[in-house]
Protein backbone atom coordinates (compact mmCIF):
# COMPACT_ATOMS: atom_id res chain seq x y z
CA UNK A 1 0.00 0.00 0.00
CA UNK A 2 1.30 3.77 -0.98
CA UNK A 3 0.36 6.22 1.88
CA UNK A 4 0.10 9.42 0.92
CA UNK A 5 -0.32 9.22 -2.49
CA UNK A 6 0.20 12.59 -4.08
CA UNK A 7 -2.22 14.44 -5.94
CA UNK A 8 -2.68 16.10 -9.38
CA UNK A 9 0.04 17.78 -10.91
CA UNK A 10 -0.43 21.17 -13.76
CA UNK A 11 2.42 20.44 -16.72
CA UNK A 12 3.05 23.03 -18.80
CA UNK A 13 2.81 22.78 -22.09
CA UNK A 14 0.61 20.52 -23.45
CA UNK A 15 1.92 18.29 -25.35
CA UNK A 16 4.72 17.78 -22.38
CA UNK A 17 8.77 16.48 -23.89
CA UNK A 18 8.61 12.99 -24.11
CA UNK A 19 11.24 12.10 -21.69
CA UNK A 20 9.14 14.39 -19.20
CA UNK A 21 5.80 12.06 -19.77
CA UNK A 22 7.72 9.55 -19.11
CA UNK A 23 9.70 10.43 -16.17
CA UNK A 24 6.65 11.58 -14.41
CA UNK A 25 4.50 7.79 -15.73
CA UNK A 26 7.19 5.57 -14.72
CA UNK A 27 7.46 7.29 -11.00
CA UNK A 28 3.24 7.00 -10.55
CA UNK A 29 2.27 10.87 -10.35
CA UNK A 30 -1.12 11.82 -11.71
CA UNK A 31 -0.61 14.96 -13.90
CA UNK A 32 -2.41 16.61 -16.99
CA UNK A 33 -0.79 19.23 -19.14
CA UNK A 34 -2.29 22.45 -19.98
CA UNK A 35 -1.72 24.87 -22.76
CA UNK A 36 -2.87 28.19 -21.10
CA UNK A 37 -3.54 29.34 -17.82
CA UNK A 38 -7.34 29.15 -18.54
CA UNK A 39 -7.24 25.77 -19.29
CA UNK A 40 -5.28 24.77 -15.54
CA UNK A 41 -8.34 26.59 -14.34
CA UNK A 42 -10.94 24.75 -16.09
CA UNK A 43 -9.02 21.42 -15.51
CA UNK A 44 -8.34 21.81 -11.67
CA UNK A 45 -8.93 19.26 -8.92
CA UNK A 46 -11.64 19.87 -6.46
CA UNK A 47 -8.17 20.23 -3.84
CA UNK A 48 -6.39 21.90 -6.08
CA UNK A 49 -3.23 21.30 -8.15
CA UNK A 50 -0.41 19.70 -6.03
CA UNK A 51 2.42 21.55 -7.66
CA UNK A 52 3.39 22.26 -11.34
CA UNK A 53 5.95 21.41 -13.87
CA UNK A 54 6.92 24.25 -15.83
CA UNK A 55 9.02 23.55 -19.33
CA UNK A 56 10.68 26.96 -20.48
CA UNK A 57 13.22 25.83 -22.70
CA UNK A 58 10.90 25.51 -25.97
CA UNK A 59 8.73 28.99 -25.40
CA UNK A 60 10.27 30.97 -22.20
CA UNK A 61 8.01 34.21 -22.73
CA UNK A 62 4.85 32.33 -22.90
CA UNK A 63 6.07 29.48 -19.77
CA UNK A 64 7.50 32.43 -17.14
CA UNK A 65 3.72 34.16 -18.30
CA UNK A 66 2.09 30.90 -16.92
CA UNK A 67 4.71 30.55 -14.01
CA UNK A 68 3.75 34.54 -13.11
CA UNK A 69 -0.14 33.70 -13.34
CA UNK A 70 0.03 30.57 -10.98
CA UNK A 71 1.77 32.96 -8.26
CA UNK A 72 -1.03 35.65 -8.72
CA UNK A 73 -3.91 33.39 -8.15
CA UNK A 74 -5.44 33.49 -4.72
CA UNK A 75 -4.35 30.76 -3.83
CA UNK A 76 -0.74 30.36 -5.39
CA UNK A 77 0.54 27.02 -6.94
CA UNK A 78 3.06 25.73 -5.08
CA UNK A 79 5.96 24.05 -5.47
CA UNK A 80 7.01 24.70 -9.29
CA UNK A 81 9.68 23.14 -10.48
CA UNK A 82 10.74 24.73 -14.30
CA UNK A 83 13.09 22.88 -16.98
CA UNK A 84 15.34 25.36 -18.30
CA UNK A 85 18.51 25.38 -20.60
CA UNK A 86 21.88 26.76 -19.68
CA UNK A 87 21.71 30.14 -21.52
CA UNK A 88 18.43 30.69 -19.32
CA UNK A 89 20.45 30.60 -16.11
CA UNK A 90 21.17 33.90 -15.73
CA UNK A 91 18.20 35.05 -15.70
CA UNK A 92 16.81 33.10 -13.35
CA UNK A 93 17.62 35.29 -10.33
CA UNK A 94 15.39 37.97 -12.19
CA UNK A 95 12.18 34.91 -12.03
CA UNK A 96 13.26 33.60 -8.25
CA UNK A 97 9.75 34.66 -6.70
CA UNK A 98 7.93 32.41 -9.47
CA UNK A 99 9.46 28.75 -8.72
CA UNK A 100 10.69 26.54 -6.19
CA UNK A 101 13.49 24.65 -8.12
CA UNK A 102 14.72 24.58 -11.01
CA UNK A 103 16.28 21.51 -13.68
CA UNK A 104 18.80 21.87 -16.31
CA UNK A 105 17.45 20.41 -20.19
CA UNK A 106 18.17 17.90 -20.93
CA UNK A 107 17.56 16.66 -17.65
CA UNK A 108 18.16 12.74 -15.71
CA UNK A 109 15.63 11.33 -15.29
CA UNK A 110 16.50 10.18 -12.09
CA UNK A 111 17.62 13.76 -11.22
CA UNK A 112 14.90 15.67 -11.85
CA UNK A 113 12.32 12.74 -9.86
CA UNK A 114 14.46 13.29 -6.86
CA UNK A 115 14.13 16.79 -6.88
CA UNK A 116 9.78 16.98 -7.27
CA UNK A 117 10.13 13.92 -4.47
CA UNK A 118 11.50 16.37 -2.13
CA UNK A 119 9.36 19.51 -2.66
CA UNK A 120 6.14 17.52 -3.10
CA UNK A 121 6.87 15.92 0.66
CA UNK A 122 8.09 19.85 2.18
CA UNK A 123 4.83 21.23 0.84
CA UNK A 124 2.64 19.27 3.40
CA UNK A 125 4.89 19.71 5.98
CA UNK A 126 7.23 16.48 5.80
CA UNK A 127 4.89 15.60 9.00
CA UNK A 128 4.65 11.78 7.98
CA UNK A 129 6.98 9.94 5.06
CA UNK A 130 5.74 8.46 2.32
CA UNK A 131 5.59 4.55 2.92
CA UNK A 132 5.24 1.75 0.53
CA UNK A 133 4.06 -0.89 3.45
CA UNK A 134 3.50 -5.23 2.98
CA UNK A 135 3.75 -7.43 5.85
CA UNK A 136 6.19 -6.72 7.96
CA UNK A 137 8.41 -4.79 4.94
CA UNK A 138 8.35 -1.14 4.93
CA UNK A 139 9.79 0.82 2.32
CA UNK A 140 10.17 5.13 3.24
CA UNK A 141 10.39 6.71 -0.15
CA UNK A 142 11.70 10.05 1.56
CA UNK A 143 14.73 8.54 2.81
CA UNK A 144 15.35 5.21 0.67
CA UNK A 145 15.18 3.07 4.24
CA UNK A 146 14.19 -0.22 4.23
CA UNK A 147 13.27 -2.54 6.89
CA UNK A 148 11.55 -6.20 7.68
CA UNK A 149 10.06 -6.51 10.69
CA UNK A 150 11.67 -3.13 11.73
CA UNK A 151 15.17 -4.43 11.00
CA UNK A 152 17.15 -2.57 8.47
CA UNK A 153 18.18 -4.15 5.25
CA UNK A 154 21.18 -3.14 3.54
CA UNK A 155 19.92 -2.63 -0.26
CA UNK A 156 22.03 -0.87 -3.19
CA UNK A 157 19.94 1.52 -5.06
CA UNK A 158 19.36 -0.03 -7.40
CA UNK A 159 18.07 -2.89 -4.98
CA UNK A 160 15.58 -0.40 -3.57
CA UNK A 161 14.65 1.18 -6.83
CA UNK A 162 13.65 -2.59 -7.72
CA UNK A 163 11.99 -3.33 -4.72
CA UNK A 164 10.22 -0.57 -4.72
CA UNK A 165 8.46 -1.15 -8.13
CA UNK A 166 7.84 -4.86 -7.59
CA UNK A 167 6.18 -3.44 -4.00
CA UNK A 168 3.97 -0.78 -4.91
CA UNK A 169 2.44 -3.57 -7.76
CA UNK A 170 1.51 -6.45 -5.74
CA UNK A 171 0.47 -9.87 -8.00
CA UNK A 172 0.93 -7.96 -11.10
CA UNK A 173 3.76 -10.30 -13.53
CA UNK A 174 6.57 -7.92 -15.21
CA UNK A 175 8.83 -9.96 -17.81
CA UNK A 176 12.70 -9.08 -17.27
CA UNK A 177 12.35 -6.87 -20.44
CA UNK A 178 9.75 -4.69 -18.73
CA UNK A 179 11.50 -4.20 -15.45
CA UNK A 180 14.23 -3.19 -17.35
CA UNK A 181 12.70 -0.42 -19.04
CA UNK A 182 10.72 0.31 -15.92
CA UNK A 183 12.92 0.32 -13.07
CA UNK A 184 16.20 0.48 -14.37
CA UNK A 185 15.00 3.32 -17.22
CA UNK A 186 14.85 3.99 -21.11
CA UNK A 187 18.36 5.04 -21.36
CA UNK A 188 19.76 1.66 -19.68
CA UNK A 189 21.22 -1.10 -22.28
CA UNK A 190 22.04 -3.49 -19.95
CA UNK A 191 20.94 -7.35 -20.34
CA UNK A 192 17.87 -9.29 -19.19
CA UNK A 193 20.35 -10.94 -16.65
CA UNK A 194 20.72 -7.52 -14.86
CA UNK A 195 17.33 -8.44 -13.38
CA UNK A 196 17.99 -11.69 -12.52
CA UNK A 197 21.10 -10.74 -9.91
CA UNK A 198 19.32 -8.06 -8.37
CA UNK A 199 15.52 -10.73 -7.68
CA UNK A 200 18.41 -13.26 -6.41
CA UNK A 201 20.39 -10.54 -4.22
CA UNK A 202 16.85 -9.01 -2.90
CA UNK A 203 15.92 -12.68 -1.97
CA UNK A 204 19.20 -13.23 -0.43
CA UNK A 205 18.69 -10.50 1.56
CA UNK A 206 14.85 -10.82 2.98
CA UNK A 207 16.16 -14.10 4.06
CA UNK A 208 14.76 -17.34 3.28
CA UNK A 209 11.69 -17.00 5.21
CA UNK A 210 10.89 -14.26 3.35
CA UNK A 211 12.30 -14.89 -0.11
CA UNK A 212 9.12 -15.96 -1.42
CA UNK A 213 7.69 -12.18 -1.72
CA UNK A 214 9.35 -11.94 -5.00
CA UNK A 215 8.14 -15.03 -7.25
CA UNK A 216 9.21 -16.85 -10.79
CA UNK A 217 6.55 -16.84 -12.99
CA UNK A 218 7.72 -19.46 -15.28
CA UNK A 219 8.77 -18.35 -18.95
CA UNK A 220 7.37 -14.83 -17.77
CA UNK A 221 9.02 -12.98 -15.32
CA UNK A 222 8.86 -12.04 -11.86
CA UNK A 223 5.70 -10.98 -9.41
CA UNK A 224 5.79 -9.45 -5.87
CA UNK A 225 3.58 -11.51 -3.17
CA UNK A 226 0.54 -13.27 -3.96
CA UNK A 227 -2.25 -12.01 -6.37
CA UNK A 228 -5.52 -11.87 -4.99
CA UNK A 229 -6.25 -15.09 -6.66
CA UNK A 230 -3.59 -16.74 -5.49
CA UNK A 231 -0.40 -18.68 -7.40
Amino acid sequence: MVANALEMLVVYPDPPPTDLARMLDLSGYRWKAVSSTDEATRNEPAKGWAGAIIVCDEDPEAAWLFARSLRKRDTPVSPVVVLVSGAQLADLELRDDLYEDFCLTPFHPRELEARLRHLLWQSVGGTRPELIEHGGLALNLETYQATFNNHPLDLTYMEYELLKFLAQNPGKVFSREMLLSRVWGYEYYGGARTVDVHVRRLRAKLGEEHANLIQTVRSVGYRFGQSRWGS
